[in-house]
């Protein structure tokens, strides 16, 4: 059985897309309370921290903790709770280069086991005037998306380009997770649905 630690839906579709038909439990961590010395490590200690929590609640089950944050000049932007916070961030970002990391951690509750990743996407933001970003802000749909942006939906509009795995952008990155998976001793294809 796969467990997805989280209430994404865009995780959620790319995992069944993909052929597996996991079980959403959220895990309701305080994303808050975590800090960590960089981006990375900060994505990577909140996948843990999902994972552990939803693992810690299951006799059995491969759970999947992901957490995902965009860097921009080193430092980490999560997800903006406020219609002013998506213009904020997208006046930051326009024209510019960060890098979208996902932390990724699996837990087999049965084993004992853990083993977890960061995957890094480079994403360069086009240059969306004033209007279009007010617009865009005004859907809602960049209200709790790290890096204040739906590449799937109308904020890829204004994303010109990545370098690096697309899913990642989505919230978790397929290679990633089969290479975890074989740490922990599976094939991705014995879970294909």
């Amino acid at each position: 059985m796969i467990v997805l630690a989280s209430a994404s839906p865009a995780r959620l579709a790319l995992l069944r897309n993909a052929g597996l038909d996991p079980k959403v439990i959220v895990s309701g961590v305080d994303e808050d309370a975590y800090s960590a010395h960089s981006p990375a490590a900060l994505s990577k200690a909140l996948a843990t921290a999902k994972a552990e929590k939803v693992a810690g609640g299951l006799e059995e089950g491969l759970v999947i903790g992901c957490d995902s944050i965009l860097e921009l000049d080193g430092r980490p932007y999560g997800k903006p709770a406020t219609r002013e916070e998506v213009i904020e961030r997208w006046r930051l970002m326009r024209g510019r280069t960060g890098r979208l990391v996902t932390g990724h951690c699996l837990v087999d509750v049965a084993a004992g086991r853990q083993v977890a990743e960061v995957a890094t996407t480079v994403v360069r933001f086009g240059q969306p005037s004033e209007e279009e970003i007010a617009a865009y802000a005004a859907t809602d749909e960049p209200l709790g998306l790290a890096g204040a942006f739906s590449i799937e939906g109308r904020g890829g509009w204004f994303v010109e380009g990545i370098e690096g795995d697309h899913g990642n952008v989505l919230g978790i990155s397929l290679p990633l997770v089969r290479d975890l998976l074989a740490d922990l001793g599976y094939a991705v294809t014995s879970f294909w649905r």
